[in-house]
């Protein structure tokens, strides 16, 4: 069979695709992998865009392992599963009256896809879903079990909540959980200088904001969310209009007008901007956290020291404007606290996300190299699911514990059984 992730960018032929439903089979089959020298690497849901699951080895998916195993009330904590995906993990926490700190804005991944890859949504107080694990169990390459967490192998805890399988299949993953509540959403249109030049206030005002740049017009789309006692207040059909015929089919069309007709695409641009309305509504965490993404695109995300994101953003405009680049997908701009794990992107400083895409299947190298140049030049640091051109030599400069995740790699997967070519060269 042939494996591809969402966008299509990725696809490979690996030996066998394998679905164990037990932690016991994830550890038989790894065993069995070292027996045949197979390479194992684990596939989520396929989001990521980098071909950090690409393999002509044993492909792994964990769908057959989901589900929360327990939740503690008290101590609020949950183990769940490693397969299980985000948008059955928020319903079914909220029916038991509990709820995540914070979501990416897509809910489709898996949990452990999520966790390794340092997937995150938007807050200045707010860290990545990584920084909610509190342990968790990992599958090593001999085939045996290891917990971790702050007290025991701290280590690998420091360096597994972010390590994109390079360490070990993640199996079982302990989070921290907050009390259900729901969420205000308000959505404004302002002008970029304007978003900017509040943006410092903002964001210490609302529980999470964000907010969307649309090439070639001086408008941006802003979202903010703040808890509320206030009751759900979302029509379900208002809201169906708003996120897929609206969000996704109306603006599948315009995109696909752009790949048609680039000479439209600032025309477009300007008029999708226009379009872009004002307005609130209440929601449970989980719903209002996350919004559907049908449109298929290609991503590249870095993360900026949070000082200099307004200087790369106005760099990045001028860049598209003067190079009269055939953008048409707003860019993202999302806030992140620092954390203190060794491989994410806001180790030991606050940062924001710029987020760039375009539509799947048109080509997105020119503008993808040039804003990956612009980034760099910042301070930036990947995301490690979505493109850039890094390697080693480059990254090692980037990651002040790089070295030490390395030893740690090393005693763990010492013949390297979850590691393939893409991950050595990130890796070696």
């Amino acid at each position: 069979m042939t494996w591809k992730n969402w966008s299509g960018s990725v696809r490979c032929t690996p030996a066998a695709f394998v679905r164990p439903t037990t932690v016991e089979a994830v550890s038989e089959l790894v065993r069995q992998s070292a027996r045949d020298g197979h390479v194992v690497r684990v596939a989520g849901a396929g989001h990521s865009f980098t071909p950090l699951a690409q393999t002509d080895g044993i492909l792994v998916s964990l769908d057959g392992l989901k589900g929360i195993e327990s939740l503690d009330a008290q101590r609020r904590e949950a183990t769940v599963f490693a397969g299980t995906r985000l948008y059955d993990l928020g319903p079914t926490l909220a029916a038991r009256g509990f709820g995540m700190e914070n979501l990416g804005d897509i809910n489709r991944q898996s949990l452990a896809g999520a966790v390794s890859t340092g997937t995150h949504g938007t807050g200045a107080t707010l860290g990545s879903i990584s920084t909610q694990v509190t342990g968790f169990e990992l599958v090593r390459a001999d085939g045996e079990t290891m917990w971790c967490d702050a007290d025991q192998n701290a280590e690998v805890f420091a360096a597994g909540r972010v390590s994109f399988g390079a360490l070990g299949i993640l199996t079982r993953i302990r989070l921290r959980l907050e009390p259900l509540t729901n969420l205000r959403v308000t959505r404004t249109c302002t002008s970029v200088e304007g978003c900017l030049a509040s943006a410092e206030r903002v964001v210490r005002e609302h529980r999470s904001f964000e907010f969307f740049w649309f090439p070639y017009s001086d408008s941006v789309a802003t979202k903010a969310w703040d808890d509320t006692q206030e009751k759900q207040t979302v029509n379900p059909v208002a809201r169906y209009v708003e996120a897929i015929v609206v969000e996704n089919a109306a603006y599948a069309v315009a995109a696909r007008l752009a790949s048609w007709f680039p000479t439209l695409v600032p025309d477009l641009n300007r008029w999708c901007a226009r379009g872009m309305g004002s307005g609130s509504h209440v929601d449970t965490s989980h719903a209002a956290l996350s919004t559907p993404r049908l449109v298929r695109f290609n991503e590249m995300e870095y993360a900026i020291p949070a000082e200099h994101g307004p200087a790369a953003l106005r760099a990045l405009i001028r860049l598209v404007e003067d190079e009269r680049m055939r953008v048409f997908f707003p860019v993202e701009y999302r806030w992140v606290r620092a954390d203190d794990i060794w491989l994410s992107p806001a180790y030991g400083r606050d940062i924001v996300t710029i987020s760039i895409h375009q539509l799947a299947g048109l080509p997105y190298r020119e503008y993808f190299d040039a804003a990956e140049t612009l980034f760099r030049g910042f301070g930036g640091r990947p995301h490690w699911g979505k493109m850039h051109s890094l390697r080693a030599e480059q990254l090692r400069a980037l990651y002040p514990k790089w070295d030490d995740f390395a030893r740690v790699r090393g005693e763990l997967d010492p013949n390297g059984r979850f590691l393939t070519p893409y991950l050595r060269g990130l890796l070696a």
